[in-house]
């Protein structure tokens, strides 16, 4: 195998095991449709899963799977004859056998099996239910598919939900260490705030530039408005002295 294909199947099996709990042995429901792709690939399918997980494994079907596979006829006799040799499961439809698709399903809601289906119209269904884990053949070789989008979103929610709740927990240790008590942050909660200073930036004055010009026709208004306002003087008679010699002239001339 291929040290990226190796890598890809790591990074799969690991992340179900995390957050779904599947461990070893994996158990792997396999179908008439699986068998019969190995049939015709010339592939020993137990050997070859055990050669692709690196790990120990239990191939299982049901009896509703044989059944169906039984009632299809010759055209999967070699791949009949392939199922009924893996150990098979209850799987609660005795006496009233359902279809295989239907079967599985119940199966993968009840359990932690690895689904190995060739059946198109199954992954499909099963890829909506967030923890099931799907294996095909691709030609001669196995494949475990990525975690759908179900399966992703249902982690990714449940990671947050587990933060949340890890959150809470660390503030009501670190209340219980401060001893600091609901009904205390209550009654802080409550308490009337005073009135405040006003805010010294708003009680600054205002840096505008001076407008020069402005002032100037001020200035000039008040001057014209001071001149307009002053009350107009009576100019004063200036005495002119006659000398003595020309006042007596005139007397001597009357």
């Amino acid at each position: 195998m291929k040290i990226s294909r190796f890598k890809k199947l790591h990074k799969t099996v690991t992340f179900f095991a995390t957050n779904f709990q599947y461990r070893e042995p994996y158990q792997v429901l396999v179908d008439a449709t699986f068998c019969q792709a190995a049939l015709q690939n010339k592939v020993i399918i137990e050997e070859q899963l055990k050669k692709y997980f690196h790990a120990t494994i239990k191939l299982v079907t049901t009896q509703c799977i044989i059944l169906e596979a039984e009632s299809l006829g010759a055209n999967l006799a070699g791949a009949t004859m392939i199922v009924k040799k893996f150990c098979v499961h209850k799987c609660g439809h005795e006496g009233v056998p359902v279809s295989a698709s239907q079967c599985i399903k119940s199966m993968a809601h009840a359990g932690r099996y690895i689904v190995a289906s060739q059946d198109r119209a199954l992954q499909t269904s099963l890829r909506k239910v967030p923890g099931r884990c799907l294996l095909y053949l691709h030609k001669s070789t196995p494949v475990l598919e990525e975690p759908s989008e179900a399966s992703k979103k249902y982690v990714l929610k449940k990671s947050q939900n587990l933060l949340t709740n890890d959150i809470e927990k660390r503030i009501e240790h670190l209340k219980q260490e401060e001893g600091i008590q609901e009904e205390h942050l209550e009654k802080i909660q409550r308490k009337r705030k005073g009135t405040k200073n006003p805010n010294p930036l708003s009680c600054k004055r205002s840096k505008k530039p001076k407008d020069h010009t402005q002032n100037l026709h001020v200035s000039k208004r008040h001057l014209a408005l001071n001149e307009s306002s002053k009350t107009p003087t009576k100019s004063k008679r200036k005495r002119i002295k006659i000398p003595a010699h020309v006042k007596a002239a005139l007397k001597s001339t009357q």
